[in-house]
């Protein structure tokens, strides 16, 4: 076995609704991975169920570390499981399965906060050219969380602005919601923007003119309640919804490249964007994005979609950053936290 296949890491994601685990080699090699999303198990809801997601989590997670460590074919030298934040339930069931197989076979175990696993994730092989260097500008986009952060490296990031209010991805499951899309919303009003007139429809650009680099969605998904509202009962004209989609999905891409925008032109030694989380998977985000960055000399890195949703191989990958820059592991001891800070 390559000394790479004696530094493995077992990786564990429970954050949310999403089971997954994962081995990697030193290098950051994924030797197996598994992941199995609960989507079906929460749609009857229209959201996730914490209760639901934490009883699925410990039903699948077993059988899933059996598996992604006997295709893997080496024994891991540590633990890797996601902390927080995120539902109670879940981290819990994660960390704990985690800290026992540690404790088990006397390995160090390393307690990942989910948002610098998103952070860290550009930097695992084969994703970019080259790596980003430290330090770097982090944009994270998902369901539950936008922040933008300058990533110094392993534990070391510095919080610019967040968001005020709902996550884009809340923001947009929402909206979806109203114009009857179900849930999760994101993919489907993405496809029925892509067939509208993204001006037809006055709606706000959030955080217009505001100094700073936080965020707000709020008032924008107001807006578009507030149109809808005129409308009679039923469902809305194909053409008016896809118009409203496009309009509401084009406001959120153009606040997250206008803050973005900000960020980068105050940023001192970074020129790397790093945009992670499910949002990420958006094109008209990532177009965006990709504008803001260019125009403003920066390079943009975005994991491919797999590794923009929560995954374990991403958790795996913070543990060997931090174990390269001498971090031993956690004592078993330490706890689950549904807010964590990165």
């Amino acid at each position: 076995m390559s000394s790479q296949g004696h530094a493995a890491v077992l990786g564990i994601e429970t954050s949310c609704d999403e089971t997954a685990a994962a081995v990697l080699d030193g290098a950051g090699r994924v030797l197996a991975e598994r992941l199995w999303s609960q989507t079906a198990e929460h749609a009857p809801y229209a959201g996730v169920v914490p209760e639901i997601a934490a009883r699925a989590h410990l039903a699948r997670l077993p059988g899933m570390i059996e598996a992604v460590l006997a295709e893997a074919g080496v024994a891991p030298s540590a633990v890797a499981a996601t902390a927080g934040p995120g539902l109670i339930g879940g981290l819990i069931v994660g960390a704990n399965l985690g800290k026992g197989f540690a404790l088990a076979r006397r390995l160090p175990f390393y307690a990942v906060n989910h948002l610098e696993a998103h952070a860290l994730s550009a930097r695992l092989p084969g994703v970019a050219d080259e790596a980003p260097a430290f330090p770097y500008l982090t944009l994270l986009v998902s369901g539950g969380h936008c922040l933008l952060m300058e990533t110094r490296g392993p534990g070391a990031h510095a919080v610019l602005g967040r968001t005020l209010d709902d996550a884009p991805g809340e923001a947009f499951d929402k909206v979806a919601k109203m114009l009857g899309l179900g849930w999760p919303g994101g993919p489907a009003l993405e496809r029925l923007a892509a067939g509208g007139d993204a001006e037809r429809f006055a709606l706000p650009r959030p955080m217009l003119g505001r100094e700073g680099f936080d965020f707000s969605f709020s008032g924008l998904k107001t807006a578009v309640a507030t149109i809808l509202a005129a409308y009679p009962a039923g469902a809305l004209p194909e053409r008016d919804a896809a118009d409203l989609a496009a309009g509401f999905q084009a406001r959120v891409a153009w606040t997250l490249a206008d803050r973005a925008r900000r960020a980068m032109r105050a940023a001192k030694g970074c020129s790397v964007l790093v945009v992670s989380g499910g949002v990420a998977a958006n094109g008209a985000v990532r177009a965006a994005l990709a504008e803001a960055a260019s125009g403003e000399g920066f390079t943009l890195a975005v994991p491919p979609p797999a590794l923009c949703t929560d995954n374990a191989v991403m958790v795996a990958w913070a543990a060997i950053e931090r174990r390269r820059v001498g971090d031993p592991g956690a004592d078993l001891g330490v706890p689950s936290c549904p807010r964590w800070a990165p």
